[in-house]
């Protein structure tokens, strides 16, 4: 019953909020992301599963052990919010469980999993849904009814965790849509990753989102879907994306009525600055049209340390 899995974290290019709605969303897997090895250690003893969760810095942030096959939390220990990650990855365990009744129903001693982050748990990057597709893996059971049953979201970021490089992605009637996207920038070298420091959950991220009247969010959907198909196909310069994301950046604002990361942050600013994911958190998406050392000089100078260029952030075909 031994297990090892790799999966890609990700970033949510176009479509923020909209996804939800059906829109077509850009989606791109990073380099970094989240791995998962289960072994058995004894086969004596009582029935438990023993996990351990690892920083990108090797260090223990999270434990927790728990009874087979029923599940029961033991103890758990760590930083602390341990009491709710535990919650949180007992209710993962326990509806895989309810989707494959075979799964963990014959095991016997003692298991031990260990997850292993390969980026800092407050960029934002998928340290859940990496770990909810890899459960799923390991259970057998489908990783899109597992993300729904449990934590909730469109599940691009599932597709994301397998994916080679960049994909299109459209929830649709309540089904999963999505496809290899070509979307390799010859301007790149102008995009980089700038790291907020604001983490925020997905579901604090959607309040401003869902408290707008439905036909509201409705009206931008087939401009920001179409935003997102000229990003991946037809966008060649860096001034046709850079007005092609700000006028994302402006449809999103209409929407959930919060000021945009440039105003609040970069408002000096020689390039454009687009939010990923929830507003407020995170990392953004900026270009520049001046050198890396510039670029990277103006966020330290604003006292933003954590700069990364497109690719070596971004998983490519």
């Amino acid at each position: 019953m031994s297990f090892s899995m790799r999966t890609n974290g990700k970033i949510l290019l176009t479509g923020e909020y909209f996804v939800t709605e059906g829109a077509v969303s850009l989606a791109l897997p990073t380099r970094l992301g989240q791995t998962l090895d289960i072994e058995q250690s004894n086969s004596k003893g009582d029935s438990q599963l023993i996990w351990k969760s690892y920083s990108n810095e090797d260090a223990i942030w999270f434990e927790a052990s728990f009874t087979l096959p029923g599940l029961k939390l033991i103890k758990s220990d760590g930083d602390e919010d341990h009491p709710k990650v535990a919650k949180t990855l007992q209710s993962i365990l326990r509806e895989a469980k309810s989707l494959n009744s075979k799964f963990l129903r014959k095991t016997k001693g003692t298991w031990e999993a260990k997850s292993v982050l390969e980026f800092a748990r407050d960029w934002g990057l998928g340290s859940s849904s990496t770990l909810i597709t890899m459960i799923a893996e390991w259970a057998q059971v489908d990783p899109f009814q597992l993300l729904e049953n449990t934590l909730g979201g469109s599940g691009y970021d599932i597709v994301a965790a397998k994916a080679e490089g960049p994909l299109l992605f459209q929830k649709f009637n309540g089904n999963n849509r999505w496809d290899r996207s070509d979307f390799n920038p010859e301007f790149k070298e102008q995009l980089y990753f700038v790291h907020l420091g604001k983490k925020q959950s997905s579901k604090e991220a959607l309040v401003y989102y869902t408290i707008t009247p439905p036909e509201e969010r409705e009206k931008p959907l087939p401009r920001i879907t179409q935003i997102t198909h000229d990003i991946a196909q037809y966008t060649h310069n860096l001034e046709d994306f850079e007005a092609l994301i700000e006028e994302h950046e402006t449809l999103v604002q209409s929407v959930i009525q919060q000021p945009r990361a440039k105003e609040l942050y970069f408002e000096d600013y020689w390039g454009e600055v687009k939010s990923l994911g929830g507003w407020g958190g995170d990392f953004v998406l900026v270009t520049s049209n001046k050198s890396a050392e510039k670029t990277i000089v103006y966020f330290q100078e604003k006292g933003f340390e954590t700069i990364l260029k497109y690719g070596e952030l971004i998983k490519e075909y």
